[in-house]
C-alpha cells in the first residue's frame, strides 16, 4: 500500500512552500547579481536573473491559489498559471543560450567568486529538497500548474550544480568555459517543459 500517494495534498503547505521559494530567491537573486557584477561573471549574474524568474512563477501560483477550489474560475486560472510558468521556462532557456554565446564570443574571463561558490553550494543543499516536497504535494493536490512550478525549482537545482562546477573549475584551473557546457546540456529539457506548459499539456509524470 502506497501511504504517501493516499495522503491528501495541502493547499496551506503549497502556499507556504511558494512563499519560501519567493523569500529564498529574493535573497539568492540579489546576492548572485551583485557578486556576479563585482566578479565579472556572466554565469553568476544569469543565475541571479533565474532567481527572479522563479519569483515570478511562484507569484503567479500564489495568485492562482487565491481562488477557492470549488470556484468556477479555478480551471481558467490553472491554465493561465501553467502557461505563464511555461513561458518562464522559455525565457530561462533563452537566457542560457544567450549567456553561453556571449561568454564564448567575448572570451570572458571572470574573476574567482568565493561568494558565488558558497551561494551555489547553499542552493544545492536547499533547492532539490524544496522542489521534491513541492512536487509531491502538488501531485496530491492534482495541480498541473503547481507540478510545473516545482519542476522549475528542480531545474534551479541543476543550474546551481552547473554554476558550482563552472565557478569551482574556473577557480581551480582558470577554464571559464566549463559552466557553458553544463548549462547548454540542460537547454533541450528546459525548452520541452516550457512548450508543454504553454500548450497546457498534462504534466508528463502525472499529477495524482
Amino acid at each position: 500500500m502506497n501511504l504517501v500517494a493516499e495522503r491528501p495534498g495541502s493547499a496551506i503547505l503549497a502556499r507556504s512552500l511558494l512563499w519560501l521559494t519567493v523569500s529564498w530567491n529574493v535573497a539568492e537573486g540579489i546576492i548572485a547579481v551583485s557578486s556576479g557584477l563585482l566578479a565579472g561573471s556572466v554565469a553568476l549574474v544569469g543565475f541571479g536573473l533565474d532567481s527572479f524568474i522563479e519569483i515570478a512563477a511562484a507569484g503567479v501560483l500564489l495568485w492562482r491559489m487565491t481562488v477557492p477550489p470549488d470556484d468556477p474560475r479555478v480551471e481558467g486560472r490553472e491554465t493561465l498559471a501553467r502557461r505563464v510558468v511555461g513561458a518562464t521556462f522559455l525565457v530561462l532557456a533563452a537566457y542560457v543560450v544567450g549567456q553561453s554565446a556571449y561568454v564564448l564570443v567575448a572570451d570572458s574571463e571572470p574573476e574567482v567568486s568565493p561568494v558565488g561558490i558558497v551561494l551555489a553550494i547553499a542552493s544545492l543543499a536547499i533547492m532539490p529538497a524544496l522542489g521534491l516536497v513541492k512536487r509531491g504535494n502538488a501531485r496530491r493536490l492534482q495541480s498541473p500548474a503547481l507540478v510545473a512550478e516545482s519542476t522549475e525549482t528542480l531545474i534551479c537545482s541543476y543550474l546551481s550544480l552547473a554554476l558550482f562546477v563552472g565557478l569551482a573549475t574556473n577557480a581551480a584551473t582558470g577554464w571559464g568555459w566549463a559552466d557553458v557546457a553544463a548549462a547548454l546540456a540542460m537547454v533541450p529539457w528546459i525548452v520541452k517543459e516550457g512548450i508543454e506548459g504553454m500548450r497546457g499539456e498534462p504534466c508528463e509524470e502525472g499529477c495524482a
